[in-house]
């Protein structure tokens, strides 16, 4: 039964007071006629986020408590449509009223989990062949502003190997919004995509509950028997949403002003991953920006904490070093005989030439074997680190033994001589 209230206290911002009682923490109102949330009570003092602000609200306007929290609708209606942060549609498609279900609960049961063992194809190589992606894995890919993650993001939701994609935008710029939309669209991929945008103008808490609104979704779909892939950009902006609001509601702050509570903000959403038993997948792929490069940053520090490794993405390329995911030994050793040992021998001669390019840098004299390492060096970086390049897995592993050939003689790997023997692509070299 609805609760109605005639009398507000007070009007701080988007944040409206009122005296309730058997009001919960997170359940819906109507302020006027804008949604609000409670985000915090004091006793018989009830605060309200109003999510289209405060401008325009009177002290005499009715708060009507709902008695629920949050929610959204779920059906295989939501494919190809485009919500905001609240769950309204910004396709101009219909309002979608059905299967209601809350939004916000708590994370799968452990003994319901299985342990990950099952690849995510994207058709990068970086990704596919040096830092598998795993079905029910958290991976965060770390990033500085003006690098192109939502581009990345978007070809990864194109050529990802599952059968749905919900896409969270939290604090778009509505650029980044519509190259979203325009590139699934014309790539085919909206029509098994769900997307929960809020940008930049719209309200700060709406900035909250995207995560949330996709990854209730992706459950469901998981229930259903669904392999689903959540991509979230930008966490970060998630992170500063929740500490404004942490602000308005005058919680002590901790490091660098975050509220105290932000790993488990953070951590309650990243452990939606899951593989469940008999049942689908969720898979999160979240962007974190590095304010100045800085990954002691409150929320990649956290975020670090929680996730199984992490993607670097510098100078337009995932990075080989500082890169890494942890659960791509579950997997790689499945795939071809040669993936781990290619993986490891081509990471390693990338190291070394590394150093010889410092070398050349400092104009220090070149040897043969620096030459060799340049050469190698300039094949793998236009080749496989490229993100342009769009090639399966064993089209990658013929490209990095071509590229071996190509720079060395067999001996100079430190590879195998039994994988040599089998996979060297010149036989009359050995």
């Amino acid at each position: 039964m609805e609760k109605v209230y005639t009398k507000i206290e007070s009007i701080v911002g988007n944040v409206v007071t009122v005296r309730a009682k058997n009001v919960r923490n997170a359940d819906l109102a109507l302020v006027g006629d804008s949604y609000a949330t409670v985000i915090k009570l004091d006793k018989d003092l009830v605060s309200l986020q109003v999510f289209a602000g405060g401008q325009g609200v009177s002290t005499t306007d009715p708060v009507r408590f709902l008695g629920r929290p949050m929610m959204v609708s779920f059906s295989e209606n939501l494919l190809g449509r485009i919500f905001d942060g609240a769950g309204v549609p910004r396709d101009n498609g219909p309002a979608l009223t059905e299967n209601m279900i809350p939004i916000g609960g708590p994370s799968v049961n452990p003994a319901k989990r299985i342990i990950p063992r099952k690849m995510i194809r994207t058709g990068i190589p970086m990704i596919d062949m040096f830092n598998t992606l795993v079905e029910s894995q958290k991976l965060p890919v770390f990033s500085v502003s003006g690098e192109p993650y939502n581009q990345l993001l978007s070809r990864i939701a194109m050529q990802a190997e599952v059968d749905v994609i919900v896409l969270g935008g939290m604090g778009l710029k509505y650029d980044d919004y519509l190259e979203f939309r325009d590139t699934l669209e014309k790539g085919g991929a909206i029509s098994h995509t769900v997307m929960f945008i809020h940008t930049a103008s719209d309200p700060v808490v709406e900035c909250t509950l995207v995560p949330d609104l996709s990854l209730a979704v992706a459950e469901q779909f998981a229930l259903e028997g669904k392999k689903v892939l959540v991509l979230l950009t930008d966490m970060t902006n998630f992170a500063n949403a929740q500490k404004e609001m942490a602000i308005t509601m005058e919680q002590v702050p901790s490091n660098r002003g975050y509220p105290g509570d932000l790993y488990s903000c953070l951590a309650s959403r990243y452990e939606k991953a899951v593989d469940f038993e008999g049942a689908g997948s969720v898979t999160i792929l979240g962007v974190t920006t590095m304010p100045g490069d800085d990954v002691t940053h409150p929320v990649p520090d956290n975020t670090g904490y929680i996730t199984e490794g992490q993607y670097y993405l510098k100078n337009g390329r995932i990075e080989p070093f500082g890169s890494l995911s942890r659960l791509k030994q579950n997997v790689n050793d499945k795939t071809r005989d040669d993936h781990r040992a290619l993986m490891d021998g081509m990471i390693r001669i990338y190291a070394a030439y590394k150093e010889s390019l410092e070398k050349k840098s400092m104009g220090f004299l070149m040897t043969e074997w620096d030459e060799k390492l340049l050469k190698y060096g300039e094949l793998f970086e236009s080749k496989l680190m490229d993100l342009s390049v769009n090639i399966p897995l064993e089209e990658a592993l013929d490209t990095g033994w071509e590229i071996l050939a190509e720079c060395f003689e067999p001996n100079e790997t430190g590879l195998k001589t039994s994988l040599i023997k089998e996979r060297w692509p010149n036989k009359d070299a050995l």
